[in-house]
């Protein structure tokens, strides 16, 4: 797995970032059954950055805490079988599946950690796997698609140990 990892902004928050999301993001990888090796792009910003790129592609003029860019349009969450006949989404070097980008607000983590009562590590780690999940074809618009992604998403953090 390729994480292609970036980071703005003064602010730090006080974890191994890219450590943490190597081990996150293969974890949710895993128990959404990608077969494949995969890469990622993050970017770790702040606010009036995540806000601006939350402006030009949702039009909601707000800074948000993820912002998720899948590459691929699944059929139905988490199915890969597809895949097999699509060679336009992998990279042509590595060979790995291309699954999209993922933005988290550097200040929303830490606020929403103190606003919900629980670590810095769980909030992060939580919009790693939330925008993991709209990567691979999960989605919250509709109930029955909110409770499955729900469902995955509390099994991959039980998996990862990190509860709130």
């Amino acid at each position: 797995m390729t994480i292609y990892f970036e980071e703005e902004g003064e602010l730090a928050l006080p974890l191994a970032c890219r450590e943490i999301a190597e081990k996150v993001i293969e974890t949710a990888l895993d128990l959404t059954g990608c077969p494949y090796e995969a890469e990622v792009s993050l970017l770790l910003t702040m606010d009036m950055q995540i806000r601006e790129m939350n402006t030009e592609f949702r039009g909601i003029e707000r800074a948000t805490d993820v912002l998720s860019f899948p590459m691929i349009e699944y059929p139905a969450p988490g199915e890969f079988g597809f895949l097999k006949e699509r060679e336009d989404c992998f990279d042509p070097e590595s060979g790995e599946l291309s699954l999209g980008d993922i933005v988290i607000s550097k200040e929303k983590v830490l606020a929403q950690a103190e606003e919900y009562g629980h670590s810095v590590l769980r909030e992060y780690a939580f919009l790693l796997v939330h925008s993991v999940l709209h990567l691979t074809g999960y989605d919250h618009m509709e109930e029955s698609e909110r409770s499955k992604m729900e469902e995955k998403q509390d099994e991959i953090m039980k998996c990862l140990d990190i509860l709130r």
